[in-house]
């Protein structure tokens, strides 16, 4: 199989972008528990035009990112891996039942709780982080398996998505919602038009986010609406230079910000007690257990009814190793957390929680396919014999 350009620019950008934000978040939680402590945490809560900073990173520029998820999701479902629904029917699969018994886990530890909204927490994959740890196995890792991740993942933050639209939006006001929806019918509209301003559609991409913010939904859902109506031509068009355009500043700015803002956590002296909460131990167990066993368990039906094949040079070793790199929840864990909880103390023990989870499914993924691919000898002479 031979990587596209568009796929190779991703792979690169999430790879090194998975690293930064290894680096932020081990900053952010080495300055929150240190004598800067106080005056680090207290940068994240100053206003700025009327509101905390914290506020314009989460709900401002996780908006573009977004935009950055949509356009790269249209792109695969139009050209990408997911246009054949050969191709896109495994990784659909596989991100469904990597969402549905995470979240099923939560949901039955929590269920008539005050945290069973936390359901959503433990569905998420970190592309970055996931792409980043697959990464330090270099060319051991089979093509096929990395396209395999790849678009698991993307379809993984679908289904974030459409979880955030339908239950962690509250209070929607349906007039405001009905504005922002009338301004994405017209982007629609001047796309058939084929109107080829990209600043246009960015412009009132704005005032949608606006209108959205107001209506009560989450405004970070504008990025994806505003991406899936930018138009998209096969050769490079508007959607492809703007793809272009935000990788770097989404993987080497906009993410490290938000780990920066997001994982000020205080490690006081009862902390690790709290690790057996319902609620922590749905997160822990979603991510290290249920993403694992969700994705092979319904990779495992859909070969089974040969609704698909596994990819040439993957087993089923690799497709378990996958799973648990998948349970890296992390910046969509967090996003979610912050959404499903109002109580400080809950938000910063689901967030613990979370990079424990994350960094225990890293470490047990990374280990797992490390035993399970051929050694670095074995690739290259197998290469040397395909020359040949």
């Amino acid at each position: 199989m031979r990587l596209t350009r568009l796929f190779r620019d991703l792979w690169e950008s999430e790879r090194a972008g998975g690293m930064v934000l290894v680096l932020c978040t081990i900053l952010s939680l080495v300055l929150t528990n240190s004598a800067w402590g106080e005056p680090y945490v207290g940068l994240w809560h100053m206003k700025l035009a009327g509101h905390p900073v914290e506020f314009w990173i989460n709900d401002g520029l996780m908006a573009v990112f977004f935009l950055l998820v949509g356009v790269e999701l249209k792109r695969e479902l139009l050209v990408g891996e997911l246009s054949r629904i050969k191709h896109a029917l495994l990784p659909a699969m596989a991100a469904l039942g990597g969402m549905l018994v995470p979240a099923g886990i939560h949901f039955i530890l929590n269920h008539g709780t005050a945290t069973a909204s936390g359901a959503g927490i433990p569905m998420a994959t970190d592309i970055a982080f996931a792409i980043g740890i697959l990464s330090l196995l270099g060319d051991r890792v089979p093509v096929a398996l990395k396209v395999f991740l790849t678009a698991l993942a993307v379809i993984d933050d679908l289904g974030a998505i459409i979880a955030i639209a339908l239950f962690y939006s509250t209070g929607v006001s349906w007039a405001d919602l009905s504005v922002a929806l009338a301004i994405f019918l017209l982007m629609f509209s001047l796309e058939r038009m084929r109107v080829g301003k990209l600043w246009i559609y960015l412009a009132l991409g704005v005032v949608m986010w606006v209108f959205m913010l107001r209506s009560g939904v989450h405004p970070s859902i504008t990025g994806v609406l505003v991406a899936f109506a930018i138009p998209f031509h096969s050769k490079k068009g508007m959607a492809q230079r703007l793809e272009g355009a935000l990788h770097k500043p989404v993987a080497f700015f906009i993410m490290p910000v938000f780990a920066l803002a997001n994982t000020c956590i205080h490690l006081d002296s009862g902390w690790a007690s709290d690790l057996f909460s319902t609620n922590s131990m749905g997160i822990f167990l979603g991510l290290v257990l249920g993403k694992p066993l969700g994705i092979t368990l319904f990779t495992a039906i859909a070969v089974a009814v040969r609704m698909c094949s596994l990819p040439r040079g993957t087993r089923w070793s690799h497709v378990a190793g996958v799973g648990f790199l998948g349970g890296i929840g992390f910046t969509m864990s967090i996003f979610i957390t912050l959404l499903a909880f109002n109580d400080p103390a809950t938000i910063m023990h689901a967030k613990t929680a979370i990079l424990i989870s994350s960094t225990v499914a890293a470490l047990i993924g990374l280990f797992w396919l490390k035993a399970a691919l051929p050694s670095a000898s074995a690739v290259k002479k197998e290469g040397d014999l395909e020359v040949a």
